[in-house]
């Protein structure tokens, strides 16, 4: 197992962390199975994605519109609870297959964090099977 921890900047934001996750993998001499990773936030999530230019506002453009604007009542800070349930429909872990070191993807897929309250410093980990 690994931790890895990822600082954001932003309120919101895409973040593309294919690399450092294939990097540890590399690090821990992982070649072949499956990395299954979990993000260890509510106001966070993991999900693969195209990211050509502009896309990463897409997402979080789409993702706004998917949450209605309501009249929440979430006791600690009622305007992030629209945070806490995209990270839930999003999910906050993923398993992925790994060969020769590396994982898995398709020719267009990357992996991504995304960041929905931030900027924070956010934390993954990493079971390799």
């Amino acid at each position: 197992m690994a931790k890895l921890s990822i600082k954001t900047s932003k309120k919101k934001e895409v973040i593309d962390i294919t690399d450092l996750i294939n990097q540890e993998l590399e690090k821990q001499n992982f070649k072949n199975g499956v990395c299954h990773l979990f993000l260890t936030h509510t106001t966070a999530a993991l999900t693969t994605a195209d990211l050509d230019p502009g896309t990463d506002q897409d997402y979080l453009d789409a993702f706004e519109d998917l949450i209605p604007k309501l009249n929440y009542q979430h006791p600690h800070d009622p305007s992030h609870t629209p945070d806490h349930i995209l990270s839930s429909l999003i999910g906050t872990s993923l398993t992925l297959p790994v060969e020769n070191g590396k994982l898995v993807l398709g020719t267009w897929q990357r992996l991504v964090l995304i960041e929905l309250d931030g900027p924070r410093e956010r934390q993954v980990v990493l079971t390799m099977l």
